[in-house]
């Protein structure tokens, strides 16, 4: 499925969603030496992305062309915040503001919610994801994490305020 014009169509994911969700996640951590996903023992909820994201408060859209998967991102409700999560572009889809498209639909998620505060945490190996972050008003902060994951990530928190 995609749009006349060649752009993804960008929907609402649902659990049947799973596998190409998945796909998608897992080619992109096959980017990055020694990142790897594990579904089962470290996101199952990626094996019901659309009830989960729903359980957390918040939404999971995803981009569809040609029948694929290419882009997904979401967010979950943090109280006086929300956090953006799940924001994955397919290489082949990159560079075309799809990206920056499913960031702001997270934005204006947050401002019908009445939150003003949009933090999200990304692996430092994502670099050309903190360009678009910053480019966009996210700030890095001070505060790190480590996963203690099979990828060994260290992730950077970002914060935005809206207006």
């Amino acid at each position: 499925m995609g749009r006349s014009d060649g752009r993804p169509v960008i929907r609402d994911a649902r659990d049947a969603d799973a596998g190409g969700l998945i796909d998608l996640i897992g080619a992109i951590y096959a980017e990055y030496p020694g990142c790897v996903l594990d579904v089962d023992g470290e996101a199952p909820h990626l094996r019901r992305p659309a009830s989960a994201f729903s359980d957390w408060g918040g939404r999971l859209w995803v981009a569809e062309h040609d029948g694929r998967l290419v882009a997904c991102a979401g967010f979950a409700d943090a109280g006086d915040a929300i956090e953006l999560k799940h924001l994955y572009v397919a290489a082949a889809a990159r560079r075309r503001g799809l990206g920056t498209h499913l960031t702001r639909l997270v934005e204006r998620a947050a401002g019908t919610m009445g939150r003003r505060c949009i933090d999200l945490w990304t692996d430092t190996r994502f670099t050309d994801a903190h360009r678009m972050y910053e480019r966009l008003g996210y700030v890095r902060g001070a505060l790190t994490r480590e996963l203690h994951d099979l990828s060994g990530s260290v992730e950077y928190q970002y914060r935005k305020h809206l207006p």
